[in-house]
């Protein structure tokens, strides 16, 4: 895995922490988002905005006047981005052993001794 396999759009933590928990729920409401994130209703916008003009993320609208919600909901393929973004992330973050030089533990080892 490299730096190149993240997802750029979720790389941001804000949008990071939004899919998280649309990805365990059927549809979460916007005042739920909101208040998980401690964020302010424009900023959770914009960053709605951004995953679903990325198609990773649909919303629908319940409600009229003072009853009217904001639902949102992980798409297919923001689950597979998703998943593809945490597995690079694992890779990252336990990477397989680096190459050793010969040379150099011989003469490390030694010189311990």
């Amino acid at each position: 895995m490299t730096i190149d396999d993240l997802d750029p759009l979720l790389t941001q933590p804000k949008r990071l922490a939004v899919m998280g928990i649309l990805a365990t729920a059927r549809r979460v409401e916007f005042g739920y988002l909101r208040d998980q994130l401690g964020v302010t209703d424009s900023d959770l916008s914009k960053q709605l905005r951004a995953l679903s003009d990325a198609g990773y993320v649909t919303s629908t609208r319940t409600g009229k006047g003072r009853t009217r919600a904001s639902w949102f909901s992980i798409t297919a393929d923001g689950r597979v981005a998703l998943d593809a973004h945490a597995q690079a992330l694992r890779g990252l973050l336990s990477p397989d052993s680096p190459p050793t030089d010969a040379a150099a533990e011989t003469e490390l080892s030694q010189s311990v001794q």
